[in-house]
């Protein structure tokens, strides 16, 4: 295709439906009957309650950029999960109305320190929540399948 070439409608389309890869910490904590909390935190648009999720980062492995978005978005630190414990797709809002697809990656963050102030602390809520209500205030379906079925320290992938 020459390098002039805008592509046909059908490319477009095809851009569109193809999922734009995403990654993002689950941060959790034991309650203390050695349960999950899960904290969720507000999208800055919308403020749907969310997980806190970004793109991937050059130089940086997945995990550790799901590990700095939990940082930028909620103030988190702690111990990162270096293998994905599931994924979920979602159609994220842009500016101009439409949607783009997205994949998203999801790594463990067990949470060891809560910050009062963070990055985006003026432009966000955070709130914990048992792993059944924060999967019932999540609006995608495979996230709250993901979140329902998360066991912690106890999933392999956790450790």
């Amino acid at each position: 295709m020459p390098k002039w070439h805008a592509g046909t409608a059908e490319d477009t389309k095809l851009k569109k439906r193809t999922p734009r890869p995403q990654i993002a910490a689950l941060p959790f904590r034991l309650d203390a009957d050695g349960r999950p909390e899960i904290l969720l935190v507000t999208s800055r648009e919308t403020k749907r309650w969310i997980i806190p999720k970004g793109w991937p980062m050059r130089g940086r492995k997945d995990h550790r950029a799901a590990e700095q978005e939990a940082f930028e978005e909620a103030g988190l630190k702690g111990r990162i999960g270096k293998k994905a414990i599931g994924r979920y797709r979602y159609d994220k809002r842009l500016a101009d109305g439409s949607a783009l697809a997205c994949a998203v990656t999801v790594y463990p963050l067990r949470v060891i320190e809560e910050r009062k102030r963070w990055p985006e602390h003026k432009q966000r809520r955070r709130c914990w929540y048992p792993a059944e209500d924060a999967a019932a205030l999540v609006q995608e379906c495979d996230l709250q399948e993901l979140l329902l079925a998360f066991r912690g320290p106890a999933d392999r992938a956790a450790r």
